[in-house]
């Protein structure tokens, strides 16, 4: 059932005072700060609710007891259909009222089941070529639109465009930015209606149509081309800058900050997250078994002693090749493995954490560049024993503490009680 379409003055009947505008943790410069949900289990509504219930109001109590509290919330597409029904969404509304929480941003990135089961490049599909993909991210923004409190933008993160080892010819790219096009044309209508800043955030990832800053800077060129000086584009889509995604392909968050600023590209929300890194000795790499699973795709650049990059599909390609120090190919290996925030791997591995105290610098020297903050480290199920001593309440509190702390080094936040 389609959503009804509400306007501002509407939402706000849900937000009477003044105070109650979310101020998330005392952070300043407006920002909003939560971890994605897609942590937990939610297939459908049902089980993304009873998450929340269980997870994401345990981890507030740790965090800000008593404060408003922001959701980076995960919808599937099932989850999406069944909570656009009024009667879910009007309970929603409630839930969040009732526990001073509200959604200010909505991983749009993986469609269908996210734990439990083989993952890998399913994660990409329905791509954007599809109109599934378009169906499912608008549903996102309606949804959004809704749950929003008043004075505060909303962003919903999706897939950059398609995996690399799906395109085939041409006529794909062309499909992916017709239908972005589209997704813009809509976003900019229901934002006109409700007087909200709405954006959608492509999120470059190893192996995938847009990986790094210089190829996402060339797409948006050609949207541009496409659709020359229409102001639409740069106010509704935009990058989601992923911290463990950059840091794999071995960029540096001021080159590529730079580089989107330059070209006018939005950066709609910064993911932080840190991936795994290591030096392939023999030692490491049979260290880095441990690291496999069936689950999620594990993508791994190699950087050589020339500065030369090599891609692997995912970790168990590259632990076949054997690529190490010993022979002088390899240097350092970066996995896109999600490794918590506030804890250093340890033995043969290091994370790349240094990352993201660059960006944050960034963000410091220029906190104009982006408002929306969402910690994701989605692997906890899969985490080897070593990473995974506490439990998921206890981890994300962890991710929380450290986080605020390194914005309270940059001026970023307030202390924290």
């Amino acid at each position: 059932m389609p959503l009804d379409k509400t306007g501002a003055s509407e939402i706000e009947g849900r937000w009477t005072r003044e105070d109650n505008i979310p101020i998330d943790m005392q952070l300043n410069h407006g920002f909003q700060l939560a971890y994605c949900t897609n942590v937990h289990r939610g297939d459908n509504w049902a089980e993304t609710l009873d998450s929340l219930e269980r997870h994401t109001l345990a981890v507030r109590e740790r965090v800000c007891p008593g404060r408003p509290y922001g959701i980076g919330l995960r919808l599937s597409e099932l989850s999406a259909r069944e909570l656009s029904e009024p009667s879910a969404l009007k309970a929603f509304e409630h839930w969040l009222d009732m526990h001073g929480c509200y959604v200010f941003t909505i991983n749009g990135f993986p469609f269908g089941r996210f734990h439990g089961e083989v993952v890998k490049e399913n994660v990409y599909v329905p791509d954007w070529t599809q109109p599934e993909r378009l169906d499912y991210t608008w549903r996102l923004f309606e949804l959004l639109n809704r749950l929003l409190p008043p004075g505060v933008e909303g962003s919903v993160s999706t897939l950059p465009g398609t995996f690399k080892g799906f395109v085939r010819e041409r006529s794909q790219e062309d499909a992916i930015r017709a239908n972005l096009w589209s997704c813009v044309e809509a976003i900019a209508r229901l934002s006109e209606r409700s007087g909200r800043s709405l954006h959608l955030g492509l999120e470059p990832e190893p192996m995938c149509l847009l990986e790094t800053s210089i190829e996402t800077a060339a797409f948006f060129d050609r949207l541009r081309d496409d659709h020359p000086n229409d102001p639409r584009l740069d106010a509704h889509l935009g990058v989601t800058y992923d911290t463990c995604h950059f840091a794999v392909e071995f960029e540096e968050p001021k080159d590529a900050l730079d580089r989107f600023c330059r070209c006018g590209i939005r950066v709609s929300k910064i993911q932080i997250s840190n991936a795994l890194a290591l030096t392939p000795t023999a030692a490491a790499r049979k260290a880095l078994e441990a690291f496999t699973d069936q689950v999620y795709l594990h993508q791994v650049v190699s950087r050589g002693g020339d500065g030369s990059l090599t891609r692997f599909k995912d970790l168990p390609d590259a632990l076949h090749g054997h690529e190490g120090p010993e022979d002088g190919r390899s240097t350092e290996w970066r996995v896109h493995y999600h490794i918590p925030l506030h804890c250093e791997p340890g033995g043969e591995f290091r994370s790349t954490a240094g990352h993201v105290h660059g960006v944050l610098r960034e963000l410091a020297a220029r906190p104009e560049l982006c408002r929306h903050l969402e910690m994701e480290t989605y692997t906890w199920e899969v985490l080897p024993a070593p990473l995974k001593q506490q439990t998921v309440v206890e981890q994300l509190a962890s991710e929380y503490h450290w986080t605020l702390d390194r914005l309270k080094e940059r001026g970023l936040a307030e202390a924290i009680a």
